[in-house]
């Protein structure tokens, strides 16, 4: 706050202007600087958001940006402050029903560098990726309550290539094994990222939870293998099993994965 933003005791003409302005407008949060307001309200705005904040009529979610104080969207509000952003890995795989493990962070991938920050007490973790990664998005929601998630496909793949965002490993695998998913939108997402270390776990788990619905994208992933062996879990320790069709370290079990598909929280 300005050392010379005067702040009312009450709610003055303007304030209250201001508030019906957003009611009649049904906006729910707004960046000041793009908020269109009637030429009565526009000299003083700067104090007008100021009183309403220290009155606790307004929620400043960042410098310049505030909600109604009973709108508590963090996804929405998350993605609003930082263009070319959506929910995505352990947030989107609890979104879409993939994981009973309720995240404390509020994951959001962009492809634009912001630093982590606190939306109404949630921890909002930015994940910044290049523009090749920044697809399967959908929307969830509807109108100004809306924001874009990774759809199922894109969620898994984006927690196989950053597994340090998705929570446990097992919840991964449970996630994969359970999840319905389609061969073209496997194939497309792992071509995008271009990763074979990835594309030959995804397909190798693939021939254990899927291998009768996904077998094109098995096929896929076959025709990607390298002469170079990757681990399983790419967060562990280098031993266990070689496979060499798919040149796969299992620093896993087998029998340990499939288990891992049945585990019970």
């Amino acid at each position: 706050m300005a050392k010379s933003t005067y702040i009312s005791e009450n709610l003055n003409e303007s304030q209250i202007n201001l508030l019906k302005y957003l009611e009649d407008y049904e906006i729910l949060y707004f960046n000041l600087k793009k908020l269109d307001l009637p030429i009565n309200l526009t000299a003083n705005v700067n104090e007008l958001v100021e009183n309403l904040y220290q009155k606790g009529l307004l929620n400043r979610i960042e410098r310049g940006v505030y909600a109604k104080p009973n709108y508590n969207n963090v996804n929405v509000l998350a993605t609003y402050i930082n263009s070319n952003s959506t929910i995505a890995y352990w947030s989107a795989l609890h979104h879409h029903g993939l994981t009973e493990r309720f995240p404390n962070t509020v994951f959001v991938k962009a492809t634009h560098r912001k630093r982590d920050t606190q939306i109404l007490g949630s921890t909002v973790k930015f994940v910044t990726v290049k523009e090749n990664k920044n697809i399967g998005v959908i929307q969830e929601g509807y109108g100004d309550d809306s924001f874009t998630i990774t759809d199922i496909e894109m969620t898994l793949v984006d927690c196989f290539d950053q597994p340090r965002y998705a929570g446990d490993f097992t919840d991964v695998i449970k996630a994969f094994a359970n999840a319905k998913l389609t061969n073209n939108k496997l194939i497309e997402y792992t071509k995008a990222y271009d990763n074979i270390a990835l594309t030959k776990r995804v397909g190798y788990l693939a021939t254990l939870f899927h291998k009768d619905k996904l077998q094109s994208f098995i096929n896929y992933a076959k025709s990607q293998v390298n002469k170079r062996y990757s681990l399983i879990d790419a967060g562990g320790l280098q031993q266990g099993e070689f496979i060499s069709e798919w040149k796969l370290r299992l620093n896993i079990i087998k029998e340990n994965l499939l288990q891992m598909a049945e585990t019970e929280y």
